[in-house]
């Protein structure tokens, strides 16, 4: 299956329409009030309803309750959520029921691999901790950790300061089965830098094209 690309803290459809010529397969919408890339649902559905069906939509939340997480996906349009918080894995599994479930983990001094058993029915996104920030930091991650945690995970997005610089590195050591960036292909919080989108892009498919070439 062709690894997937995430663009998070997209803020307005010109950027999303963007990302999507560029081959992103999902674009992230905030909903956490606290970020700088917060935007209302009836932005987001705005967003969403223009972007064509090779992308997708994603929600990020930050410990809302499920039925807040629910009324929003419905009023947007969402099929996929991202639980950014200290979400547990009975909340993670009763969202399951009706949505695509992508958990985050952010990695710090005491993460352990097995975390991620506890959610099979996610995709776990492994993310840099920051005790002031819950993402989007631009703090490069421990690959070596994440390529032991995709031992432990149904299906393993790896995120945290990632960029066009890194990022073939990084898919070389982790062999994740998707990458997520945002403040490294930004002009501004919220605003994205298309020349940067598309040399992510550009990088994470070539080395996505030579990872499969070693492999055959």
């Amino acid at each position: 299956m062709m690894m997937k690309i995430k663009i998070c803290g997209i803020t307005n459809s010109d950027d999303a329409l963007a990302c999507a010529a560029a081959g992103v397969d999902m674009i992230g919408l905030n909903f956490y009030e606290q970020s700088p890339r917060y935007i209302r649902p009836d932005q987001a559905r705005t967003i969403a309803r223009t972007l064509p069906s090779s992308t997708q939509a994603v929600g990020i939340f930050v410990d809302t309750p499920v039925a807040e997480i629910r009324r929003v996906a419905r009023d947007v349009g969402l099929r996929m959520v991202q639980l950014h918080g200290s979400e547990s894995a009975e909340m993670c599994a009763e969202l399951a029921r009706d949505l695509e479930i992508i958990k985050a983990l952010r990695i710090d001094g005491g993460f352990d691999a097995q975390r991620a058993s506890a959610y099979p029915m996610c995709t776990i996104l492994l993310d840099t901790y920051d005790e002031r920030m819950a993402g989007g930091t631009g703090d490069v991650g421990d690959w070596e950790l994440a390529r032991a945690t995709k031992k432990f995970a149904s299906r393993l997005i790896l995120a945290g300061g990632l960029s066009p610089e890194n990022v073939a590195q990084a898919i070389a050591t982790v062999n994740p089965d998707g990458v997520d960036v945002c403040s490294s292909v930004e002009s501004a919080p919220g605003i994205k830098d298309l020349e940067r989108v598309q040399q992510f892009v550009a990088a994470a498919r070539n080395a996505e094209k030579i990872g499969v070439a070693r492999l055959g």
